[in-house]
């Protein structure tokens, strides 16, 4: 691999499609140093104007407001996905990792509190992480947290926290799950301050054997033995692997380097992009459609276009709709015949709007080289030569197998 394959490879996986002017900055400071500059934590974002909630609204008025909240909130993030490069696609990966849907949580205002809550902690310890989460009040609405309580347990919030978002499953018993759900048990979401407090009268506080441990165990002790559990650096590699490597997962070798590195995301994202399997992940990994419409965005120079929600709910992937506390598929999953029919409208439509210097690409060396593809295929390229108009060897390219899996 070249050290331009190598950096593109590096930036294709950590950013949302790089452009080839990035590509150009990356070879110039080195891999090393280009990876220090990525994984560089964002500051504080200031969210979108949702407008003012009108208390007295009911029925269909409130659910139209929070419809047009939610529809607000998400072509403001793909705004941001599309200009905040690793960090903003690190927000994203715990998105789909800690899937939440405001669908359930019906409020536009809390997930987007959850996205500042992964800006602020994903970057770090995945301590403060999952202290942080359990008390998010979009995540307990989502898992029923708030219909936990001494008198009428629910063991959703416990049991995901284990299985899908710290473990993995076979690392904890339903004896843990019973004994987890008795540690969250009272706390209750405050929708119009945008909070969770614990209520003591409907929280049990007996001593619990959790996870080894025998005594009483609150939401902060709960969530140590969590990222303490042996567990947890692992499952978190392999989850990072599938959406930053390859869907198949690391290799144990691969997977034990990488864990190496602790349970601090940005070491363990450093280790990842340096591990000597990494670089052979190129051209393997399925891009989801929220990576693919961000990248041709990004490259073909264009604004998110309005009709984005649209295009990617086609596309079967919307920000803030995941379908299932499981998350988006992964990998080979969105190849499908549908989803390519879909790839090429959106690539039409983001085509039509590109500015003028577009047609000066003219052949497939050119297309490459705005689409950061490392190299065509020779069926590939045999069918992008004879292509004379330049939208439409764009949009082909697009849809392209060299451009879909990267």
């Amino acid at each position: 691999m070249t050290e331009r394959a190598e950096v593109s490879h590096l930036l294709r996986r950590l950013t949302f499609g790089p452009t080839a002017a990035e590509v150009d900055a990356a070879v110039r400071a080195g891999r090393d140093a280009t990876l220090r500059t990525l994984l560089r934590p964002a500051g504080p974002v200031t969210g979108p104007d949702l407008g003012e909630p009108r208390q007295d609204a009911a029925g269909q008025e409130a659910k139209k407001q929070r419809k047009d909240q939610a529809a607000t909130a998400t072509s403001w993030w793909l705004r941001q996905l599309a200009t905040g490069g690793a960090a903003e696609k690190l927000t994203f990966f715990w998105h789909g990792h800690w899937a939440t849907s405001v669908r359930k949580v019906k409020s536009a205002p809390l997930m987007l509190g959850q996205l500042a809550t992964f800006r602020r902690y994903g970057h770090g310890d995945t301590g403060a992480l999952v202290r942080a989460m359990l008390r998010d009040p979009a995540l307990i609405l989502w898992l029923d947290g708030q219909r936990n309580t001494r008198k009428a347990p629910n063991e959703n919030l416990a049991r995901e926290v284990m299985e899908l978002f710290t473990l993995g499953i076979g690392a904890y018993t339903e004896d843990d799950v019973k004994a987890g759900a008795r540690v969250l048990t009272g706390w209750q979401v405050d929708r119009a301050a945008g909070t969770a407090r614990l209520a003591p009268k409907r929280h049990d506080g007996r001593p619990v054997t959790l996870l080894g441990r025998t005594g009483t165990v609150d939401l902060d002790g709960y969530a140590d033995l969590l990222v303490r559990h042996p567990a947890h650096v692992p499952f978190l590699v392999r989850r990072l692997w599938v959406r930053y490597a390859a869907g198949a997962g690391p290799s144990p070798a691969a997977a034990a380097r990488i864990a190496g590195a602790g349970r601090d995301t940005t070491a363990l994202l450093t280790a990842l992009g340096t591990d000597p399997e990494f670089a052979a992940t190129s051209g393997t990994l399925v891009k989801q459609p929220v990576e693919w419409l961000l990248g041709a965005v990004r490259q073909l120079g264009v604004p998110v276009p309005e009709q984005a929600i649209g295009m990617l709910r086609g596309l079967g992937q919307l920000p803030l709709r995941p379908p299932s506390v499981g998350g988006w598929p992964v990998d080979r999953a969105w190849l499908t015949t549908s989803a390519t029919v879909a790839r090429l409208r959106a690539a039409q439509r983001l085509v039509a709007s590109a500015p003028a210097a577009v047609d000066q690409v003219t052949d497939p060396e050119a297309l490459a080289h705005l689409l950061v593809v490392d190299t065509w295929t020779d069926r590939t390229h045999a069918v992008l030569r004879e292509v004379k108009d330049p939208k439409r060897l764009l949009a082909l390219g697009l849809v392209s197998p060299e451009y879909t899996v990267h």
